[in-house]
């Protein structure tokens, strides 16, 4: 079968390690489905890989991908979660520390075929695309656990959204605005502020740029760029969810604000199978839909992976197979 995989790592250079070809067809364990991907999402998860972060080289190769949405050997329609709970383990994925995500331990989903737990597979919803439904079990997950699991917000109040445009970001302002609540966004980009704007954002403003009041909520998956405006950004009692820092996970912690104005600084990781069941519910009801930026063969998988690279993406990048 066709498959992406990471066959060599390098922090300089990660497409260097980039291959697509073909792989050996996946056997069935007992106790796991066989999916026949319709479609997949790329995530800066899969750079990370080819980094060599999170992925030993003795792994190696290693079918990249973490979204998938395809059919069973049955034909059902399903979506795939993508968080590997370890065996009898019971409750939240995302709190298993011996969890792992698909392209970790157990190879991924940009592949003709993939291999997942039977609960790992969740019916699709007729309502969405292929393309749509490979968009949710990774960003919008990670944007639907951070607003409705961790930030405690009530519809009505203000949610700032840090670095419009990614992945997370993008599903975080269309949730945020589909839920209630009223949705600022950030960008160094003044054409993604626009298009933050048309998503769903009350209003867009430049990164660090002094906002009309102080949030109820802030999601930060830049990391040390904008972590400062995060925590001046924040009311008193207010809360800041991080999920990620795609720009560098050192920076002040700025502990006297933090205890001052009792802040509260959450992490969120992906989020669990209820989780995702219920946004594949959400999106169904509301009519909310992902933003996909570009749609390729998998074949093409390549012209995808340079584009996520170069970072100027709004939405998502989907291959289909």
């Amino acid at each position: 079968m066709l498959a992406v995989t990471c066959t060599s790592q390098s922090a300089d250079d990660p497409l260097s390690g980039l291959t697509v070809g073909e792989v050996a067809d996946p056997t069935v364990p007992s106790g796991w489905v066989r999916v026949n991907v319709h479609a997949a999402a790329l995530n800066h998860h899969d750079l990370w890989s080819l980094r060599g972060v999170g992925l030993r080289a003795d792994q190696l190769p290693m079918t990249l991908g973490c979204d998938a949405a395809g059919t069973l050997d049955d034909g059902s329609e399903v979506v795939v979660h993508a968080v590997v709970a370890s065996e009898g383990w019971i409750g939240d994925d995302t709190l298993d520390p011996k969890r792992t995500l698909l392209s970790e331990q157990h190879q991924g989903t940009l592949a003709e075929q993939v291999v997942v737990p039977a609960r790992n597979v969740l019916p699709k919803p007729a309502e969405l695309s292929w393309e749509q439904a490979a968009c949710l079990p990774t960003a919008w997950l990670t944007a639907y656990r951070m607003l409705f699991t961790q930030a405690g917000l009530r519809p009505g109040q203000t949610v700032l959204v840090q670095g419009a445009g990614g992945g997370v970001a993008t599903a975080a302002i269309a949730l945020a605005r589909a839920a209630g609540y009223r949705v600022w966004a950030t960008s160094r980009d003044e054409g993604k502020r626009a298009q933050a704007v048309e998503l769903g954002a009350h209003e867009a403003f430049e990164t660090g740029a002094r906002l009309p009041e102080r949030v109820d909520a802030v999601l930060e998956t830049v990391g040390k760029a904008t972590w400062s405006h995060s925590m001046k950004a924040l009311r008193p009692g207010g809360t800041l969810v991080v999920s990620g820092a795609t720009t560098g996970a050192d920076p002040s912690a700025d502990l006297n604000r933090l205890f001052f104005l009792q802040l509260r600084v959450i992490g969120s990781t992906m989020g669990s199978r209820d989780e995702l069941r219920d946004l594949l519910g959400f999106v169904a009801a509301t009519g909310v839909r992902p933003v996909i930026s570009d749609v390729r063969p998998l074949s093409d998988a390549a012209a995808s992976f340079a584009k996520l690279a170069e970072g100027d993406v709004f939405g998502k990048l989907v291959l289909t197979v």
